[in-house]
């Protein structure tokens, strides 16, 4: 089965819309294939701003209405108590609110962007997505994220090549409660250094202290830009450290 055959057959869907590569391209699809289509975009402290800055770029490029469904994911217990199962509980919380909101503009089918090289076994969220009934037309499809890029650049779509993004709640050790401070200064530092312009990198907590997860190609220009790096993240964390070990984009 094509994009283009899904979306035939289904003239009216409501899609959780991130702003990342993946779920842009299910928008894209909807749109190109003539099904009534509305976007909502799930706020909570986890997603950073500039997801919603790319979402709503994406979807004025597209001619989409965007509905932004804003959730308080700390109220959720189990979600603040970052354990093992942090983000099925999260993903749960979320995505019945997305759905909620897209029932009462009378979307009955809610999609996402779980594309066919995700792992399911290995994605607690995609429980959650399976018991709330959401599909997922990359997947469906078998779409892999190689084909995502793929078809999100001959669709001149911006978010073809975006990095891979998890959310700020990866950023701090599962076991540990999380709070809005932590995911504030955690945005902070990984704004300061987009602006620096460093990009696929992660700013995790490690006790009190900023470590820096970046590319191997990076890790020459961390070093240049040391006393500007400090000078941006020195007052936000007790120290900061750069992982020689990492792999920043792998969550």
């Amino acid at each position: 089965m094509t994009l283009q055959t899904f979306f035939s057959a289904l003239p009216r869907a409501a899609v959780a819309f991130s702003g990342g590569t993946d779920s842009a391209l299910v928008l894209w699809a909807a749109r190109q294939y003539g099904c009534d289509v509305r976007a909502y975009y799930g706020k909570t402290a986890f997603q950073p701003a500039f997801e919603l800055a790319d979402a709503r770029r994406l979807a004025h490029e597209l001619d989409v209405p965007m509905t932004v469904v804003e959730l308080d994911v700390l109220s959720v217990p189990e979600a603040a108590a970052n354990g093992p199962r942090r983000c099925y509980y999260c993903k749960r919380a979320l995505f019945a609110r997305l759905r909620q909101a897209a029932a009462a503009d009378g979307y009955t089918v809610l999609l996402d962007g779980t594309n066919a090289s995700d792992d399911a076994g290995d994605r607690p969220g995609m429980a959650a997505l399976r018991e709330l009934e959401v599909r997922s037309p990359l997947r469906e499809c078998g779409v892999t994220k190689a084909q995502v890029r793929q078809l999100s650049r001959q669709a001149g779509l911006f978010t073809w090549d975006k990095p891979a993004y998890a959310c700020l709640a990866t950023r701090v050790p599962t076991g540990t409660a999380i709070t809005a401070e932590m995911l504030a200064r955690v945005e902070r530092a990984e704004s300061a250094l987009a602006a620096l312009g460093f990009a696929d990198f992660r700013v995790r907590l490690l006790d009190g202290c900023a470590r820096l997860q970046l590319t191997e190609a990076q890790l020459p220009r961390a070093l240049a830009c040391r006393q500007q790096i400090l000078a941006a993240l020195a007052p936000l964390f007790d120290g900061v450290l750069l992982d020689l070990n990492s792999r920043a984009a792998s969550q």
